[in-house]
């Protein structure tokens, strides 16, 4: 602990030691999970707003107006990354071992983990509106790193999602400034390159997903040209124009 403390203090302003490495650990660990859970009750808030009519990121951002007791989360297609998918299962996997079962992270895991069907289902829904059949269907996929900014695809929502959809028979093409080519993951094997986006192409599409909401992107541009957005993001929440566009 000593070794470790001093090696880290010579590039981190305040390290903060504790009892031993079991602690660490689930401290490292809770931190992974907390987000989870909160990620995962956004979410099944969302899909309870898109029900009801309620513009579920107007009220996060209502709440977040409280000075106390409230920490917004933001809800998406799905969980990504290397962390917040995958620690929590380690921590329901150890807990087995004492005979203690964490229903709360895993029921969190469930929720999360569905995610990309509901995004597909309301893509389709969204399509048929439109008197489009999925089966067929242009689609253009912005983002598919597993966050904004980023390079990382690991864990991502993006790559389930395209995957659900080229199973469904929809044809799928992605632009992401961070990511040029699509690479082979745990789960996926798509090699394909990110196309460049023009007027011309995003007019040639059904719809224009948006699956992660770079900065580098124009959402003003791409709701000016494109026929159907589907926002699972909010990122169109500026946009000039919004009556082609459709919240998940």
């Amino acid at each position: 602990r000593r070794a470790a403390a001093a090696i880290y203090a010579a590039i981190i302003n305040h390290v903060v030691p504790v009892s031993d490495m079991k602690a660490a650990e689930l401290t490292k660990i809770f931190e992974n999970t907390f987000r989870a859970v909160n990620i995962a009750l956004v979410n099944e808030l969302k899909l309870m707003c898109l029900k009801m009519g309620i513009d579920v990121w107007e009220v996060i951002e209502a709440a977040s107006t409280k000075p106390f007791g409230f920490m917004p989360f933001w809800p998406g297609p799905g969980l990504g990354g290397h962390c917040i998918p995958i620690d929590p299962f380690y921590l329901t996997w150890k807990a087995r071992e004492y005979d203690f079962s964490t229903r709360f992270i895993e029921l969190a895991g469930e929720i999360n983990t569905t995610m990309p069907y509901h995004v597909v289902d309301g893509v389709m829904r969204a399509l048929n509106a439109q008197r489009v059949s999925l089966n067929g269907a242009k689609l253009l996929v912005l983002g598919i790193a597993y966050k904004k900014n980023v390079d990382d695809v690991r864990e991502s929502p993006s790559l389930k999602i395209i995957d659900l959809l080229q199973s469904a028979g929809a044809q799928v093409i992605f632009n992401d400034p961070h990511c040029p080519v699509m690479k082979r993951t745990r789960n996926f094997d798509l090699e394909v390159k990110s196309v460049e986006i023009t007027p011309e192409l995003v007019k040639s599409q059904d719809a224009v997903l948006i699956l992660t909401d770079h900065d580098a992107y124009d959402w003003d541009f791409v709701t000016e040209h494109a026929s159907l957005v589907i926002d699972t993001r909010n990122a169109t929440k500026a946009a000039k124009r919004k009556d082609n566009v459709v919240k998940l």
